[in-house]
């Protein structure tokens, strides 16, 4: 299945996760339906992006990660963030940058400043590439469960 064409679909605003579940529950038959009916599932629950499934699915669950909030709306300097993975307890945001969303001096500057807006919360934003996450999950799993270890 192709997890990109469903998180563009959503991401581009063409559908929404609970319209996309209502029509797989409608087709009981279907290839590769019970990926399908996953990867809506981590839609619904708030994952935008390839990277973000692939993140849930392979780098941010198990044994000594807490369960993040996806989505998580958390206003800072007058603005509302939405965090792509919080962890609450920890004060501590996952953000998670693919080049095509993160890749140029304006979104750079965007972010800078409002990982500085974030800050002035007591949140930490821990960000990862795209080619990190996916090149090197075991290394970033460990990297994160220190930072959370560290932040309690």
């Amino acid at each position: 299945m192709r997890t990109g064409v469903v998180a563009d679909a959503i991401g581009d605003r063409l559908t929404i996760p609970l319209r996309l579940a209502a029509a797989v529950s409608r087709v009981p038959r279907l290839p590769g339906r019970s990926r399908l009916v996953r990867l809506i599932d981590l839609m619904v629950a708030g994952c935008r992006s390839y990277l973000e499934v692939f993140g849930v699915e392979h780098v941010f669950s198990g044994e000594g990660l807490p369960e993040f909030a996806r989505q998580a709306p958390i206003t800072a300097g007058g603005r509302t963030y939405l965090l792509d993975l919080f962890a609450e307890r920890e004060r501590v945001d996952v953000e998670l940058d693919g080049a095509a969303w993160h890749g140029s001096p304006r979104q750079r500057e965007r972010d800078l400043r409002r990982d500085a807006a974030l800050a002035t919360e007591g949140i930490m934003v821990v960000r990862y590439s795209y080619r990190r996450l996916v090149g090197e999950p075991d290394t970033v799993r460990l990297e994160l469960s220190r930072i959370l270890r560290l932040r309690r």
